[in-house]
């Protein structure tokens, strides 16, 4: 039987081995799962780690923009992970979990429909792929955001739940109150319960 794969999306400027760690501590809750952290294809223009895509001088117009030029090499590291781990076909043996940027790209591997994995982890992130929308409703989402994050909204978290359940996708957004732009402990427990939970 083939195990299970977590693939971890890291934020701007940061890079898999910040993630890494998630799988180690999930370990004991995922027993049959790989995890995956990769780097993203391009320097941070920012001075330090990787990017999906540059924030620099990024605005709500042009952002949608930006993570439609990101979706090759973006896929292009979904796609060899996956392949390395032998589930090109098992799509539903794969989840996704995304802090910050990473989850904006996350979000859109759902909404756009490209890759219709089982679950994703959103960690403070926001919706911002461009239309049209269709995702897979086989995916499940789970949104977990600090009302006290200063780099990005707790409301951007709430309002992409709201979208995706009227996209038809079973999503939850859960508030962690007093938390900033970080992963609480209280938080990747939710998650690991979550993944649990959608890999059965």
């Amino acid at each position: 039987m083939s195990r299970n794969l977590v693939i971890f999306l890291h934020g701007v400027g940061s890079s898999g081995a910040n993630l890494a760690p998630l799988g180690n501590a999930w370990a004991a809750a995922l027993p049959d799962t790989d995890f995956a952290a990769p780097d993203a294809p391009f320097a941070s223009d920012m001075g330090q780690g990787y990017q999906w895509f540059s924030v620099r001088g990024v605005t709500e117009e042009n952002r949608p923009g930006r993570v439609l030029a990101a979706r090759e090499g973006f896929d292009a590291t979904l796609a060899a992970i996956i392949a390395a781990h032998g589930l090109t076909d098992r799509l539903d043996k794969v989840a996704l979990v995304g802090f910050s940027q990473g989850s904006i790209m996350a979000l859109d591997a759902l909404v756009s429909g490209r890759w219709p994995v089982a679950g994703i982890v959103a960690f403070s992130g926001r919706l911002a792929a461009p239309e049209p929308f269709a995702p897979s409703t086989a995916t499940k989402a789970l949104l977990v955001h600090g009302d006290a994050d200063r780099i990005m909204a707790v409301g951007e978290s709430v309002a992409a739940a709201e979208k995706l359940k009227a996209l038809g996708i079973d999503a939850t957004a859960s508030i962690e109150p007093g938390l900033g732009h970080a992963i609480s402990q209280e938080g990747a427990e939710r998650a690991a319960a979550f993944l649990k939970h959608v890999f059965g």
